[in-house]
């Protein structure tokens, strides 16, 4: 946060030396140094304190994010909440979580190194019982999974940058119950808490990474079955949208390249849509783009597959 602050400084400074150039300039009795001076010191003017009004609205919006108050939960562990825990996890949590995109979810991954654009460091957290979850409350933990806070309040970046807080308030309940039932791993050195740069705060100010609104109502699944009502459901906690586009038809993204749409599923049959997010080749045998998270989405079981086909196959043209 010092050094994101001390860019910001440094910018509104430049902001007042273009302007106390640029009123140099107009005082200038050559005409032509005069209007040059003026324009191209008004035009750096403006840049510089575009660029401050973004960076002081991305800093305190990304260190002050929304949160609800935290719920009292004391989550019991049954055999059936472990299962369904654990598989939301291998097809959810392992691929930031783990250095071997398995378990133990003993984080230290830098994800902001595989981003197209370089927006800071952003180093996952040990997930095990050994890692700061042993401190937290039941509650603190459906807080950061719902709302992407700490239990103090504070962003958690990685858990911004997914839509895992729109699965159902019982899968959350799983999730938390199998991340209470892991073995523990202890890191000999703490992990690193985020650490995004000046242009990460420039997109959050100007909302090309946009605030994502508070759920406030319980969210309730519908029942887990291959249809197209499962798989609209799925496709909403899924990360989709973020590379195939908010209706799924592809397109351009502000800080990466997009995938194509999703239409192109209709000409498949179920079964190579499974093949396919389980071996990362198409039908026509080209492999996916290594952006494609395939490796994680085909852990979802059949059932769960085939949903997610029924919806994909049900968009309008």
């Amino acid at each position: 946060m010092a050094l994101n602050f001390l860019i910001l400084l440094v910018v509104i400074g430049l902001a007042i030396l273009f302007a106390w150039l640029t009123r140099r300039a107009w005082n200038l009795s050559d005409p032509f140094l005069k209007w040059m001076g003026a324009i191209i010191g008004g035009l750096l003017t403006l840049i510089a304190m575009f660029v401050s009004a973004l960076g002081l609205i991305g800093l305190f919006e990304y260190y002050n994010p929304p949160s609800t108050p935290v719920r009292e939960i004391d989550v019991a562990i049954t055999p059936g909440r472990y299962a369904r825990g654990q598989h939301l996890a291998v097809a959810f949590c392992v691929g930031c979580h783990s250095p071997s995109r398995d378990f133990p979810m003993s984080g230290g991954v830098d994800v902001g190194k595989a981003l197209p654009v370089n927006l800071g460091s952003y180093v996952s957290v040990n997930l095990t019982p050994a890692g700061p979850l042993k401190d937290w409350t039941d509650g603190e933990i459906f807080r950061a999974l719902r709302d992407n806070v700490d239990k103090d309040g504070n962003r958690l970046v990685l858990m911004a940058g997914t839509n895992i807080r729109y699965i159902s308030d019982q899968d959350l309940l799983a999730l938390i119950a199998f991340l209470r039932s892991q073995q523990p791993v202890e890191k000999e050195n703490p992990l690193p808490p985020d650490r995004p740069n000046f242009l990460a705060l420039i997109l959050t100010g100007a909302n090309i990474i946009p605030e994502r609104e508070l759920v406030t109502e319980p969210i309730l699944s519908p029942p887990i079955r291959a249809t197209a009502e499962y798989g609209e459901f799925m496709a909403s906690f899924m990360e989709c949208t973020s590379c195939h586009g908010e209706d799924l038809r592809g397109g351009t993204s502000p800080i990466g390249p997009q995938g194509p749409s999703l239409r192109l599923v209709k000409e498949w049959t179920v079964v190579e849509f499974i093949m396919t997010l389980r071996t990362g080749i198409n039908p026509s045998g080209r492999e996916l783009s290594p952006l494609m998270p395939w490796k994680s989405t085909g852990r979802l079981n059949d059932v769960e597959l085939a949903a997610l086909y029924q919806y994909l196959v049900s968009l309008p043209e």
